[in-house]
C-alpha cells in the first residue's frame, strides 16, 4: 500500500450523512444511474508526491478511456490519511463509487463487509483472465480459497532509499545491508540539523508495514495461525520496540517525525535533511520534488544479518494496489470495462512508470523501463524477500490498533518519556483489547 504509499488509517466515525454527500458512483444521483448511464466515480489512492501529480498523471488516461468507450470517468483522489474511512463508511452506508484504490492490506477485511463484487472466474475472463497478474500479487486480493475482492493495479516493496551526497560527506561508502550497520551509519550523520533516517510516526499504515516486516525478522506473524491477534508475544513487543527505538534510543530518527503522516518524512529526504528513508516505490515522487536521479541510490531495506530472503530474512511486505468494483453500481458493465481498461498491457505500462512501480500485469514487466537501478531492487524484494500482510477479516482494524499503538510510542519517544519493553507490551496489549471478539 501507497504509504506512500502509506496511510494513516481509522475506525468509521464519519455520519452516513457525510458518506452520502461524498460518495458518488453507486448512489442514486452518481455514476452509472438512469441519468447518467455512460458515468462512473472513481476513488484513486494518492500515489504521487500529492493529489495534483495523481491527477495530471490520471486524467489523460480517463480521457482516453472515455474516448474509446464513450464512459465518462469522474475523478476523485483521496488521500491515504480518509481512504479506509471514506471506503467504511460507503460499506457501511451502501453509496460508494463505482470504482475505487484499495490497499492490498485491506483486501480481505473490505471482502468481509460484503460490499465489494467478487471476481469469480466468470468476471475475471471478462477482464483476459487471473493469468495474466504475478501470483505474488493476487496474494494480496483477499482470503485464500474465496473469490478475489479486487484485482492487482500496482505493485511495490520496500526499499532502503539513501542520499549519495550525505553519505559521502560522512565517509559512508555502502548504504546498510542490516540494523545495526543502518543505526551505525544514521550515527555518523546525524547532527548539524541532520538526521540518519526519516519515518511517518503518525501514519498508521506505514507504522504497520514496518513492525509487520520486523515482527517476521523476529519470528512473529501478529496473528496465530487460525487468525486470532497475538499483538503481545515476545517477537511482536520487539519488533515494535525496535522500530520506536531509532527515534527513542538510537536517536536516528528525528523527534519531529513522531508527528508526520503526509509524506513529509520525504519532503525532508529530498530537502538533504535525513540522509535515509524506507519506503515502497519512491523514485518517481523524489524527482517530482526535485531530486536528480544521480542524487539518491536504492538498496534492499536492512535485515538483521546476512542477505534478505525468506522468514526471518524478510525485509518487505507483498506492497501494492488494488482495484475494486462496489457491487451495488448502477453500471457493473462499465466499471469492469474500466478495470479490464486500467489493468491493460498498455496501461500498465503507462500507470507504473509514472508512479515507479511495478506492474502486476506479466506481460508489462517486459518493458526495460522497470529492469532499471530503481525498480530491479524492488522486483527482485518481490521476488525473493517480501511476504504480505495477513489476509485476515479483521487486518484492517490491526492496522487502526497496532499503528495506534506505535503512534503513542513515537509520540513518548519524542517527548523523551521512557520506551521501555513493559510500556510497549501495554500498549500492545491494548490494542489486542480492541479488536473484534468473535
Amino acid at each position: 500500500m501507497r504509504s506512500i504509499r502509506a496511510a494513516a488509517v481509522g475506525a468509521v466515525t464519519m455520519s452516513l450523512a457525510l458518506a452520502a454527500s461524498a460518495c458518488g458512483g453507486g448512489s442514486a444521483t452518481g455514476g452509472g444511474s438512469n441519468d447518467s448511464p455512460k458515468e462512473l466515480t472513481y476513488w484513486a489512492s494518492n500515489q504521487g508526491a500529492n493529489v495534483e501529480v495523481d491527477k495530471k498523471v490520471l486524467q489523460p488516461e480517463l480521457d482516453k478511456f472515455e474516448k474509446q468507450t464513450g464512459i465518462k470517468v469522474k475523478l476523485e483522489v483521496v488521500p491515504w490519511s480518509d481512504l479506509l474511512n471514506r471506503i467504511l463508511t460507503a460499506t457501511t452506508s451502501g453509496q460508494g463509487p463505482d470504482v475505487l484504490n484499495i490497499g492490498n492490506t485491506w483486501s480481505a477485511s473490505l471482502q468481509a463487509t460484503g460490499a465489494l463484487m467478487p471476481w469469480d472466474d466468470k468476471n475475471l475472463d471478462k477482464i483476459g483472465g487471473s493469468d495474466r497478474f504475478v501470483e505474488s500479487a493476487l496474494g494480496s486480493t483477499g482470503v485464500r480459497g474465496q473469490d478475489p475482492a479486487a484485482v492487482p493495479l500496482y505493485s511495490m516493496a520496500y526499499a532502503l532509499y539513501y542520499n549519495k551526497k550525505m553519505f559521502a560527506e560522512a565517509g559512508v561508502t555502502e548504504p546498510p545491508a542490516t540494523w545495526d550497520e543502518l543505526v551505525e551509519t544514521g550515527r555518523k550523520i546525524a547532527g548539524n540539523g541532520k538526521w540518519g533516517l526519516g519515518a511517518e510516526g503518525s501514519n498508521l499504515s506505514n507504522n504497520i508495514h514496518q513492525v509487520f516486516v520486523l515482527g517476521k525478522q523476529h519470528g512473529a506473524d501478529f496473528f496465530t495461525a487460525d487468525g486470532k491477534p497475538d499483538f503481545t508475544s515476545d517477537g511482536a513487543v520487539a519488533a515494535v520496540k525496535q522500530y520506536v527505538d531509532l527515534m527513542a534510543k538510537d536517536k536516528v530518527i528525528a523527534p519531529g517525525n513522531a508527528e508526520y503522516a503526509q509524506n513529509q518524512s520525504l519532503g525532508d529526504f529530498a530537502k538533504g535533511k535525513t540522509a535515509m528513508v524506507l519506503w515502497q516505490t519512491a523514485s518517481a515522487t523524489f524527482k517530482t520534488m526535485g531530486m536528480k536521479d544521480d542524487e539518491w541510490g536504492v538498496a534492499p531495506a536492512p535485515v538483521p544479518s546476512g542477505a534478505p530472503g525468506a522468514g526471518k530474512q524478510t525485509n518487505s511486505m507483498v506492497a501494492g494496489i488494488n482495484m475494486a468494483v462496489f457491487k451495488n453500481s448502477d453500471n457493473i458493465d462499465g466499471a469492469t470495462e474500466f478495470v479490464k481498461f486500467m489493468t491493460s498491457e498498455a496501461e500498465q505500462k503507462i500507470l507504473n512508470k509514472a508512479y515507479g512501480s511495478i506492474p502486476p500485469v506479466k506481460a508489462a514487466q517486459s518493458d526495460p523501463a522497470f529492469n532499471g537501478p530503481a525498480t530491479g531492487v524492488l522486483r527482485e524484494t518481490l521476488a525473493t524477500s517480501a511476504a504480505p500482510l495477513p489476509q485476515v477479516p479483521d487486518e484492517s482494524q490491526f492496522e487502526t490498533a497496532v499503528g495506534t499503538a506505535v503512534k503513542e510510542l513515537f509520540a513518548d519517544a519524542a517527548a523523551g518519556r521512557p520506551v521501555t519493553t513493559e510500556s510497549v507490551k501495554a500498549k500492545l496489549a491494548k490494542a489486542q483489547q480492541q479488536m473484534p471478539t468473535k
